[in-house]
């Protein structure tokens, strides 16, 4: 229980924060951005529904919602795995093509409709592949050992009411499931994304190297770009050694409970299961907080929206208190020289100032 509430707790701040950052922030808008607050939204949704379901279940031993909870929550830890090896892969393509790219163009705030269209075929594509999550799991009551009274529980086993057809179908799946699962999301993320890295890496060293045999070293706004690619590259391995950190002992757990099932009474099934659902809780919850503090715009967008509401707060404090005649015609100028500072201007100046200075989406925009 007490972890449960400190994953809750962390995974749904970490998770909104990330996604509140991104959607709040015009000029942090960009794919990259996109894909991790589109990965921070379904851990989000895991963290949610799934996470109570499954603690409830542990202490009460009743399922909430009955079959349909049987159903839903499966279906969504699958399709969160799903969203997160696209979205590592993406990211991985994403650090090879600036690496490979000879353009030194300036990033560039994207159209909502070139982001919605790769968010689409990651989330499509991943809600897709889980269908088949829906067919096969049932709730199913047992007796227990101790206690003699009913106890809920989800099993994977086709219902035998489907037609004969999709009935095949999703047995053929329920006998490849762990393959399935350890090859699509184990091996693709992990052999893929650390691929990409190696390859990235080595053309970054080549380049450096190549400045160093002309012994003429890269301008300002060159090497300051360069150190930015450097962490991007760092936080597309940090997030592939913890979803593969994660994930391996997920996986571990499901080929026992494919090969070792006929040896292993009830509760241990239960126990190998629960252990893996509690390391994608533990994954979804820890995401958000790695990519704040590895990812520089985000987190330096978290701490000013932090210091707005502290600042918030104090003045909200301060202006409950009576205020005398000085105090109030001292803070009219502070008033009127904030709202002609450059920070309050309009968009249009903003965006003047970023397409002339690339170097200001870095640290994003102040509250």
């Amino acid at each position: 229980m007490l972890l449960s509430l400190v994953l809750f707790a962390v995974g749904i701040v970490g998770n909104l924060a990330l996604m509140c950052i991104v959607w709040h922030n015009y000029y942090l808008k960009s794919a990259w951005n996109c894909m991790l607050a589109g990965l921070a939204f379904w851990d989000f949704l895991v963290l949610f529904f799934c996470l109570p379901v499954v603690a409830f279940n542990e202490i009460a031993r009743k399922r909430l919602l009955g079959d349909v909870s049987c159903k839903i929550v499966p279906y969504l830890e699958v399709a969160s795995q799903g969203v997160s090896t696209f979205s590592l892969c993406a990211l991985a393509i994403d650090r090879f093509q600036v690496a490979t790219s000879t353009e030194s163009k300036a990033q560039q705030v994207e159209q909502c409709q070139s982001i919605l269209a790769k968010l689409a075929v990651v989330w499509v594509g991943s809600m897709i592949l889980a269908l088949p999550e829906l067919l096969l799991w049932q709730l199913s009551q047992d007796v227990s050992t101790t206690t003699g009274h009913l106890v809920d529980s989800c099993t994977m086993k086709p219902s035998t009411s489907l037609p004969e057809s999709v009935y095949s179908l999703v047995l053929t799946y329920h006998d490849a499931r762990m393959w399935w699962c350890f090859g699509c999301y184990f091996c693709l993320p992990m052999i893929f994304t650390l691929s990409c890295q190696m390859v990235t890496r080595q053309i970054a060293g080549s380049v450096s190297r190549g400045w160093e045999a002309k012994k003429t070293p890269p301008k300002k706004p060159g090497r300051q770009r360069g150190r930015r690619e450097s962490r991007l590259d760092s936080t597309v391995t940090a997030l592939a050694l913890v979803y593969g950190v994660c994930a391996l002992p997920e996986n571990g757990c499901n080929a026992a409970l494919t090969y070792l099932s006929a040896q292993m009474s009830t509760s241990t099934q239960a126990l190998l299961l629960l252990v893996g659902q509690f390391f994608l809780f533990f994954r979804a919850a820890t995401t958000p907080v790695l990519l704040l503090c590895l990812c520089r715009p985000l987190g330096q967008a978290f701490m000013d929206c932090c210091c707005c509401c502290c600042e918030t707060c104090l003045s909200d404090g301060a202006s409950s208190a009576p205020s005398t005649p000085s105090t109030t015609s001292s803070r009219a100028p502070s008033r009127e020289s904030e709202l002609k500072s450059p920070t309050a201007a309009s968009p249009s100046i903003h965006f003047t100032m970023v397409r002339d200075n690339p170097s200001i989406l870095a640290i994003g925009t102040p509250c």
